[in-house]
């Protein structure tokens, strides 16, 4: 498993934080998730799902990933 934080604008309340978890564990591959306002530290297995991937969810989800 490999682990990344990315940090997300448009963050602001617990509803965004439900938003984003829901979104990212309908994907395979996702592993631990800690979602907060402005961040998610996620683990993902490489073989199944790409960071970018992950990252065009959040963006689908309605938020922005900084780059």
């Amino acid at each position: 498993m490999t682990e990344a934080t990315i940090q997300i604008e448009g963050m602001s309340c617990q509803h965004c934080v439900m938003r984003v978890r829901r979104a990212l564990e309908g994907l395979t591959g996702i592993g631990d998730l800690n979602v907060t306002v402005g961040q998610v530290t996620v683990s993902f297995d490489e073989a199944k799902i790409s960071k970018k991937d992950i990252e065009d969810t959040i963006n689908k989800a309605g938020y922005k990933v900084r780059s």
